[in-house]
C-alpha cells in the first residue's frame, strides 16, 4: 500500500479538470513517449504488485504463530514462522528500495526527454511567438507541466497499482478468513472516506491560495532583486516600503502554511480516531467469536491486521479520477506546445548558403505582423477579437538592391519599419509578399542555420549573459583560440579594458553585462560578431545613446567590423548616415527617398528634415556634454575595471 502524509489525500485539483474527459488519443500517445521506458515501467508495476502481495505474508505468518506454534509449544515451528516474518521485512525493504530505484530512473528520464524536447522546440519559434508568449506561463510548461507529466507515470500509476492490488488482496483475505468481518469494514467505511473527502477539498483550496501567495511573493523576489529593479528601489529610497510590502506577503504565506498544517494534523487525529474504533470494534466482534470458538485468536490478530489495510487504499482511490486526469491534462499541455508548427521553417529541399558575398534585394517586400497566436495558452488574449485577422503592412513594396561590400542606411521617423526590416534578412519573421534574396538565392530556399551564419547582428542593446568576457565571446565560435580572440577584442577597441582587468577574459560581466557600460558591451558584441566573420553585418542603432569616447571608439571598432561586408545600417548618429554607400528612407512601410547624402540633401524632402533635425540634436547633445566635462574630471561613462575593481585611494 502506498503511505503518504496528508497531503496526499489532496491529489490534484477537481476545479482544474471539471468537465475533462478521457481522451483515448492522449493515452495512446503518453504510452508511444513512454516506449524507451516500457520495460523499466513493467519492471515497475510488478515490483509494485509484488510489494502489495508481500504485505499478506506477515499477518498470515502471526496467525500460524499464535494458533499452531505456541499452543503446541513447537520451538522448531516457531523459530521457523519467525525467521520468515523477519526474511518478508527484508525482501519488502528490497523491493521499496527497488522501486524507488525504478521509479527515479523512469521519472528523471521522463523529465529529461520531455525538457529537452520542449527547449529544443520553443527555441526555433519565430520571434512573434517570444513578443507575444507569457514568459511565466513558458516557464511554467517547462517546469511545472513537465513535473506533472512525470507523476501521472510514476506517482499515479504507482499508486492505482499498488491501492487496487492491496484493496483486492486483503479484501480476499477478509472473505476467506472470516466473511462477517467484511461486512464490518463495508460500515465503518463512511468513515474513512467521508473525512478523507472534506479534508481533501479543504486541503486543495488552501494549497491552491497558498501557491498564489508563493508566486506572488515569488514575483516581488524575482522583480526586486534583480540589477535594474535592485537599482529603482535604491534610487527611490523605498526600502521600507518594500519591505512591508514583502513582509505581508510572506505573512500571508505563513498563515495559509499553519493552518494547512493544523488542518492536516487535525485530519490525522480524526482517522487515528476512527482507526482505533475499527480496531476496537474488530477485536471486540473478533473477541466474541473467540471465546464462543467460532475463531481463532490468531485468525482474529490475522482480520484485524488485514481490515486496517484496507481502509487507506480505499480514500486514495476515491481521488483517482481526478488524478488521472490531471495527469493526462499536464500531457496535453506539453503536447500542445511540442505539436505547434514553427511558422518559420526550413522547406523541403532547403539547401545552404554556400561561400556568400553578401548581395542582398529587396522584392516589392510587404509583411505585417500576424495576429494569429502560435500557442494561444501560452499568450495573451486578443484584443476585439482580432486574433486570425493582419494588422496593417508594416512594410509595403519596398525594394532595393544592395551591392556585396556596400554599406546602407535605413533612416527615417519611429514606426518607419527600418528595424523590422532589419529582421526579415535574418529571416526572423518571414514576408508577407515579395521576397528577400540573398546573392539571388530567396532567403525562404535557404537552410536557416546557413542563412543565419551568414549575418552578424550587433543591436543597440546587446545580450550578454552572466558569465564570462571569454564565454560571451566564444558564444559566436565555440572553437576560437587565445589568438583569436585577442584578435577580435583588439579590432573591437576593447583589448585596453580586458588588459586593465586582472582576471582579462576570465571577467564576469554581471546579468546582461550590467557590469559593462553602454560603450563597453558595444565593442563586445562588436568583437563577438567578428569572431563570427559574417558576409553581411546589420546595426540596429548601435551608436545612439553613447558619449563622445565612447562613440568614437564603437566607430574605430565598427569601421573594423564592416570593412569588406555588406552592412545595413539603422542609425541616428550623423556620421554614420553620412559614410554611408546608399541611404534608404523609410516612411510609412516605403522607401521614400534613396541616394547618397549629399544627393538627398540637395533633394530636400524628408530626409533634409530629419537631418536638420539630428543637427540640432547632436548640438544640444554636444552642449551639454561640454558643460558636464566642465563640472566634473569624472568620465561619465564608467568603466567595468573602475566597477569591480576601484583605485586606490
Amino acid at each position: 500500500m502506498r503511505r503518504g502524509g496528508p497531503h496526499s489525500l489532496i491529489g490534484s485539483d477537481p476545479a482544474a479538470v471539471a468537465g475533462a474527459k478521457l481522451d483515448r488519443a492522449v493515452v495512446r500517445r503518453v504510452w508511444r513517449f513512454a516506449a524507451p521506458y516500457r520495460r523499466a515501467i513493467a519492471l515497475f508495476v510488478g515490483v509494485i504488485a509484488a510489494s502489495a502481495l508481500l504485505g499478506l505474508v506477515p499477518p498470515l505468518l502471526f496467525r500460524e504463530i499464535l494458533d499452531e506454534a505456541i499452543p503446541a509449544g513447537d520451538r522448531r515451528l516457531l523459530n521457523l514462522l519467525a525467521g520468515l516474518v523477519v526474511g518478508a521485512a527484508f525482501v519488502d525493504a528490497g523491493l521499496a528500495l527497488a522501486e524507488r530505484w525504478l521509479s527515479a530512473r523512469i521519472g528523471e528520464g521522463i523529465i529529461y526527454d520531455l525538457r529537452v524536447a520542449l527547449f529544443d522546440h520553443v527555441q526555433r519559434m519565430p520571434m512573434s511567438f517570444f513578443t507575444r508568449a507569457q514568459t511565466g506561463a513558458l516557464h511554467s510548461r517547462l517546469s511545472n507541466d513537465v513535473l506533472g507529466a512525470q507523476r501521472a507515470v510514476t506517482g499515479t500509476l504507482s499508486s492505482v497499482v499498488s491501492n487496487v492490488i492491496t484493496l483486492v488482496a486483503n479484501g480476499a483475505a477478509i472473505v476467506l478468513l472470516e466473511w462477517r468481518f467484511a461486512v464490518i469494514s463495508l460500515v465503518l467505511l463512511p468513515l474513512f472516506i467521508v473525512p478523507a473527502k472534506r479534508v481533501g477539498r479543504r486541503l486543495q483550496e488552501l494549497t491552491r491560495e497558498q501557491m498564489e501567495l508563493n508566486a506572488s511573493m515569488n514575483t516581488t523576489i524575482s522583480e526586486r532583486l534583480n540589477v535594474a529593479g535592485a537599482l529603482l528601489v535604491k534610487l527611490f529610497g523605498r526600502h521600507d516600503d518594500e519591505t512591508r510590502d514583502f513582509a505581508e506577503r510572506a505573512h500571508g504565506v505563513r498563515t495559509v502554511g499553519v493552518r494547512s498544517a493544523v488542518y492536516g494534523r487535525t485530519f490525522f487525529v480524526a482517522l487515528g480516531l476512527v482507526g482505533a474504533l475499527a480496531t476496537a470494534s474488530v477485536y471486540w466482534i473478533g473477541g466474541l467469536l473467540v471465546i464462543s470458538d467460532a475463531l481463532t485468536v490468531g485468525t482474529l490478530v490475522a482480520l484485524a491486521a488485514f481490515v486496517g489495510r484496507i481502509y487507506g487504499p480505499l480514500t486514495q482511490l476515491t481521488n483517482v479520477r481526478v488524478e488521472v486526469m490531471t495527469a493526462l491534462v499536464s500531457f496535453e499541455r506539453v503536447f500542445e506546445v511540442l505539436d505547434t508548427p514553427s511558422p518559420v521553417q526550413d522547406r523541403p529541399g532547403a539547401y545552404d548558403l554556400v561561400a556568400p558575398l553578401g548581395r542582398i534585394e529587396l522584392d516589392d517586400v510587404r509583411f505585417a505582423y500576424p495576429d494569429q497566436p502560435i500557442v494561444a495558452s501560452l499568450e495573451a488574449t486578443p484584443v476585439n477579437g482580432d486574433a486570425g485577422r493582419r494588422r496593417a503592412l508594416v512594410l509595403d513594396g519596398v525594394s532595393a538592391t544592395i551591392e556585396p561590400g556596400q554599406m546602407v542606411a535605413l533612416v527615417g521617423p519611429s514606426g518607419a519599419g527600418k528595424t523590422t526590416l532589419s529582421q526579415l534578412v535574418p529571416r526572423l519573421y518571414d514576408v508577407t509578399g515579395g521576397a528577400i534574396r540573398i546573392d539571388g538565392h530567396d532567403v525562404r530556399d535557404l537552410t536557416q542555420e546557413s542563412l543565419r551564419a551568414a549575418i552578424g547582428v550587433v543591436s543597440q542593446d546587446p545580450h550578454l549573459f552572466h558569465d564570462t568576457i571569454r564565454n560571451n565571446l566564444r558564444y559566436a565560435r565555440p572553437d576560437a583560440t587565445e589568438e583569436e580572440l585577442m584578435a577580435a577584442v583588439r579590432a573591437a577597441q576593447i583589448d585596453g579594458l580586458v588588459a586593465s582587468l586582472p582576471e582579462g577574459l576570465d571577467t564576469l560581466v554581471g546579468e546582461r553585462g550590467y557590469r559593462l557600460s553602454g560603450g563597453e558591451k558595444q565593442r563586445l558584441a562588436i568583437a563577438r560578431m567578428l569572431l563570427k566573420d559574417p558576409a553581411i553585418v546589420i546595426l540596429d542603432e548601435a551608436t545612439s545613446h553613447l558619449d563622445a569616447e565612447n562613440e568614437a571608439l564603437v566607430q574605430e571598432a565598427l569601421a573594423t567590423a564592416l570593412a569588406g561586408r555588406t552592412s545595413l545600417v539603422i542609425a541616428h548618429r550623423l556620421s554614420t548616415i553620412a559614410a554611408a554607400d546608399q541611404i534608404l528612407v523609410l516612411d510609412g512601410g516605403r522607401i521614400v527617398q534613396s541616394g547618397t547624402h549629399e544627393e538627398l540633401l540637395e533633394e530636400g524632402g524628408l530626409y533634409a528634415d530629419l537631418y536638420r533635425t539630428l543637427m540640432r540634436e547632436e548640438a544640444a547633445a554636444e552642449a551639454e556634454q561640454a558643460l558636464s566635462e566642465a563640472s566634473d574630471t569624472e568620465p561619465p561613462d564608467e568603466r567595468l575595471s573602475d566597477l569591480i575593481y576601484p583605485p586606490r585611494v
